[in-house]
């Protein structure tokens, strides 16, 4: 049966358009086959504690004398990096916060990467026990109020993507696809009113992608 994990991350419930496209993904997904399952994390809704021990960010044999993290946060940790294992595919909705990610979403981050549990440290660079993820696919969904895209000008200040990119494909080894959904503010302010069209043929490019990604992930 294959299986999803849907994640949003965005504090709004209502107009959020990364809540939306991953919606639309997951929706996507599970109308291939009554097999296909969605999973569903909610990092607003239902916020990971931020990290109650750095020992957390190793695996016990990493760690040195008196670090020991308790039972309940090492328990925790064990039940998220299982769900993320557990599933096939995944799709996050990463929005772009002061440019940035959601610090809901980076504290699911901090659960997941964990030397020598899913990345490689003391174990050798390849092979399932030195990264358990490689090449799970993972769909990464930031919406963004202006535009970062290269030649823009603002191409350096887009601190959403390259982090996740940086963490869930090179150290833990998924593959990683990115959507963009650029001006999501033109509708809101003023000024970027000339930008409005650009911002919804942006929006309606980033469902086209979606739909075509959950139907190829998905066969």
């Amino acid at each position: 049966m294959p299986q999803l994990l849907h994640i949003d991350s965005s504090a709004d419930l209502h107009t959020s358009t990364s809540r939306e496209l991953t919606a639309l993904f997951a929706q996507t997904w599970a109308e291939i086959s009554p097999e296909h399952e969605v999973v569903g994390l909610d990092l607003h809704r239902d916020p990971l504690p931020h990290l109650s021990d750095a020992a957390l960010h190793y695996a016990p044999r990493l760690r040195v004398a008196g670090e020991q993290p308790t039972a309940e946060a090492e328990a925790l940790q064990a039940l998220v990096i299982e769900q993320l294992t557990a599933v096939d595919v995944v799709v996050i909705g990463a929005p772009m916060y002061n440019w940035s990610i959601p610090s809901t979403l980076k504290a699911w981050i901090d659960y997941v990467h964990v030397l020598g549990t899913t990345v490689p440290f003391d174990t050798p660079p390849l092979g399932a026990s030195a990264q358990p993820m490689a090449g799970k696919p993972v769909v990464i969904v930031s919406s963004r109020g202006n535009t970062y895209a290269p030649g823009s000008g603002n191409e350096g200040d887009d601190h959403t993507v390259p982090p996740l990119v940086q963490v869930l494909g090179v150290s833990m080894g998924m593959n990683v696809t990115v959507v963009t959904a650029e001006l999501t503010l033109a509708q809101r302010i003023p000024p970027m009113a000339p930008l409005i069209e650009q911002g919804k043929a942006s929006l309606d490019a980033a469902r086209d992608s979606l739909i075509e990604l959950a139907r190829t992930l998905g066969a």
